[in-house]
């Protein structure tokens, strides 16, 4: 797990065996990966806790006046800042009014943590000479952080109305990680929270363990997934059947002849995969056909390889011309077993078939995906529907809901 500095004190040990009894509770499955990310630091000149988005860093004399269930709660909030991303995303907000922007920040955070644990079996807010330390309203349910500041300005709140909370923001620590570091770690922290979503799903189902909308808009952005379609097929399978003028020529551009280029309006031949293992239900699968169909209203391919696959490919159609607008209606759904895309790397290598590009429909429960030779350097586009599962290590990845 993530270092616990500086030294290996009393303090230093309370706070991995907290990070670790959360990490092994099923409650928290989903900030499993999260607690990992970063550095933790105890320190004898911090007041509470504060984080710059990647660390966290605790007084120790504030650890010491924590129980364990209080320290936990902590824990899980200075983790839920950087879940959220809120040193970087609310910066602005911050420069408005840096106070208000912490306030709003920690109304979602603390809100969320006491409505996951109610009965305080595992964390609790902290107390202190029988007051609560930190913000806490049920009014900012359902709220993101944006929306909470902006309900606070208009009750006429500034930073003045809020004294020493729960923790600190080190906003210009924030500012100092260099764009590759930001980079990296936005990296880091989407890989922890999808992989805690896939844990928490294995335990509690979907919609369940404590996922809030902050976070739903974090791992399920709102996209248009068939223009990301259109510009994917657009780039790999350029065609030549249109002729532009918008585009000269170069071949006789040193003849001082302007001639139009050729542009692709249709794509040629395109392999489709569709998961039908056992984690896929008969809703799931629906929801694949339904995409299927909207690939081809959209970009007309000429011929289409449909595979379906779970741990073998368990059936594979080809349709041409006229008949891949037919595909959906014509189709039979086979497979329901295990879970392994690479068998129809496998199946299309000893087919000889080489597509221009393959678009792959999954929940994205897949433990072995490949690499860019399993699928013959052959253009990839995962498209993970129903918003679960990770970011594929090979080809570009979406996310349908």
């Amino acid at each position: 797990m993530n270092d616990v500095t500086v030294s290996d004190g009393k303090e230093e040990r309370r706070l991995k065996k907290v990070k670790i009894a959360l990490m092994r509770n099923p409650k928290f499955a989903l900030w499993s990966g999260i607690l990992m990310v970063g550095k933790s630091i105890i320190r004898d000149d911090i007041p509470t806790a504060c984080t710059n988005g990647r660390d966290e860093i605790y007084g120790r004399a504030f650890v010491k006046m924590l129980d364990d269930k209080e320290l936990a709660f902590v824990v899980l909030h200075e983790s839920l800042h950087k879940a959220y991303r809120h040193l970087f995303t609310w910066r602005k907000l911050a420069e408005e009014d840096k106070e208000l922007a912490n306030a709003a920040c920690d109304y979602v955070i603390n809100l969320q943590l006491v409505e996951l644990d109610p009965n305080q079996d595992v964390i609790a807010m902290p107390m202190h000479e029988g007051k609560t330390i930190g913000l806490v309203d049920k009014k900012y349910r359902g709220m993101n952080t944006k929306q909470v500041f902006d309900s606070l300005k208009q009750e006429g709140k500034s930073g003045a109305d809020f004294g020493g909370g729960l923790d600190e923001h080190d906003w210009e620590g924030a500012k100092d990680l260099t764009d590759a570091v930001k980079k990296e770690l936005e990296k880091e922290i989407d890989q922890a929270l999808r992989s805690g979503q896939i844990a928490q799903t294995k335990l509690h189902g979907k919609g369940g363990g404590g996922m809030n909308r902050e976070l739903d808009e974090l791992l399920n952005p709102k996209v248009d997934w068939r223009e990301q379609l259109r510009e994917f097929v657009k780039t790999v399978c350029a065609g030549r059947d249109t002729s532009s003028w918008r585009r000269p020529n170069r071949r006789y551009l040193a003849g001082d002849v302007y001639m139009p280029s050729m542009v692709s309006e249709k794509i040629g031949h395109i392999a489709i995969g569709i998961d039908t293992s056992g984690s896929q239900g008969a809703r799931e699968i629906a929801e694949c056909l339904s995409e299927v169909q909207g690939i081809v209203r959209e970009v007309f391919p000429q011929k289409i390889d449909l595979i379906y696959w779970d741990a073998e490919v368990a059936n594979h159609e080809q349709y041409e011309g006229e008949a891949v607008t037919n595909i959906v209606s014509d189709t039979k759904v086979m497979g329901g077993g295990g879970t392994d895309p690479t068998c129809m790397a496998q199946h299309l290598k000893e087919q000889s078939i080489k597509p221009e590009c393959i678009i792959q429909l999954t929940d994205g429960y897949i433990g072995n995906w490949g690499d860019a030779n399993d699928w013959q350097d052959v253009p990839m586009l995962w498209a993970i529907v129903g918003g679960g599962g990770a970011t594929a290590p090979v080809g570009k990845t979406i996310h349908i809901n």
